[in-house]
């Protein structure tokens, strides 16, 4: 792709219209997003490299005072954001193909074009030449390419960096359902978010199974939290809670004593339902308290409605806005006050029991988890150790009732006829799930 194939008006600038220009703007961008299309499907990476640096780097190092490079003279016309969105959507169409066809050593390869000797400004550049570097280098430490980077970091390598590394499948889902997204980065974020979570699950099954025989190594199997030994510990405690009173039993019973309620009367159910059985009812009177007062003031026109599945997604996202972020910038009071209590196991089973009534909450959920994470990211490990110890708690109880993995407490050693205190004597077992409906 050339210069002379872009379709640029031969206009004098000053006589088109900004219509035009905008036109001229969005057919070359359809150009370069079908060009690339078709060569990452044709050609071996090295050479879509070799396209793409020759389309959006190369010859910025020119020092001729009428030159701009071919592609960037459609946007030179204070269209900095253009060009953003346009190298964007170019590096997730060929990120998109490589994750599919397991390619994803190249896509470091494609992000780090942008670490280039080249692209720093020369007082020799002309003025036209000045411009795109310093638009690249805005893209280079802007936002968008920070989230490029999560593609190519591996998931071992996660727990190194800073600590909201470990956390990327919130991320990744953030991104996934930004609309301002090219769709590419949409799937690509979705897929790479759904396969770290998959990860995470297969290697705490694994964990949780070696780490209670006695003939295996537990080194040969890395705990996937950074919870140590205290996370066995931890599952029983939530895998301990089963039978007629388990959180997917109440869940149901809930559901069906709520249909054709009012949205009132839900409101004031769903604060009952998410606290019951939380131990310390002095504490939860103050939690009930503040959440029933911000929920109560919430779409107050429809209170005399009849709960439907639209109101029963909206309700449920309201209350996890309560209870994580209401403005998606920063942390609820809410979720302030349960976490400097010590209550980060209650703040996720709360949560969970909303999603075990409300599925479809799931991604909004995970999306204000991401806001959490970005948030809290300028601040040290040190200083994050709750909202860590959070997160973490969260993955473990997520991953334990997905979908596709059951887990069991099975008791080995008869010590107690209490079971909170002999979770010693207690065994974690894991297993798919079949799907009766196949």
């Amino acid at each position: 792709m050339t210069a002379n194939s872009l379709p640029i008006s031969q206009e004098d600038p000053r006589c088109v219209t900004s219509n035009t220009r905008q036109l001229n703007v969005q057919i070359a961008q359809e150009e370069v997003y079908n060009f690339f299309v078709e060569i990452v499907r044709k050609l071996p990476p090295e050479d879509v490299l070799r396209e793409f640096k020759g389309l959006f780097i190369d010859g910025l190092d020119s020092e001729d005072s009428a030159y701009t490079p071919g592609i960037y003279s459609i946007f030179l016309d204070d269209n900095e954001q253009e060009l953003c969105n346009t190298l964007k959507r170019c590096c997730y169409i060929i990120i998109n193909n490589w994750k599919t066809n397991r390619k994803d050593k190249y896509i470091q390869k494609l992000v780090n074009l942008f670490v280039n000797e080249n692209l720093k400004i020369n007082i020799n550049n002309p003025s036209g030449v000045k411009i795109c570097k310093s638009w690249l280098e805005n893209f280079v430490n802007s936002k968008d390419y920070q989230e490029l980077k999560l593609f190519f970091l591996k998931y071992d390598a996660l727990s190194k960096g800073h600590w909201a590394n470990r956390y990327s499948s919130y991320l990744l889902i953030d991104q996934s359902v930004n609309e301002n997204n090219p769709k590419e980065q949409q799937e690509a974020a979705r897929r790479l978010s759904k396969q770290i979570k998959e990860k995470f699950k297969f290697e705490l099954a694994m964990y949780i199974a070696r780490s209670q025989s006695a003939v295996s190594s537990t080194t040969r199997y890395t705990n996937p939290s950074i919870l140590g030994d205290h996370v066995l510990r931890l599952i029983k405690a939530i895998v301990l809670k089963r039978g007629v009173f388990s959180h997917e039993n109440i869940a149901h019973i809930f559901i069906k004593q709520t249909q054709n309620q009012t949205l009132e009367e839900f409101k004031i159910n769903l604060g009952k339902y998410l606290l019951f059985s939380v131990e310390n009812q002095e504490i939860v009177e103050t939690w009930r308290q503040q959440f029933a007062d911000t929920l109560s003031l919430w779409k107050t026109d429809y209170n005399q409605k009849i709960i439907t599945k639209e109101l029963l997604l909206r309700s449920c996202n309201r209350a996890i806005d309560c209870l994580t972020t209401e403005n998606g910038k920063e942390p609820s009071s809410l979720f302030i006050l349960l976490l400097n209590q010590g209550h980060s196991l209650t703040l996720v089973i709360i949560l969970l029991k909303i999603i075990l009534i409300c599925k479809n909450s799931r991604r909004h959920l995970e999306t204000r988890i991401a806001h959490l994470i970005r948030f809290y990211e300028k601040y040290s490990e040190e200083e994050c150790k709750g909202v860590i110890y959070f997160i973490e708690i969260f993955n473990i109880t997520f991953a334990i009732h997905a979908e596709n993995v059951e887990y069991n407490l099975i008791k080995i050693e008869e010590q107690s006829s209490n079971p909170q205190l002999d979770l010693d004597g207690y065994r974690v077992f894991s297993q798919m799930k079949v799907d009766r409906q196949k």
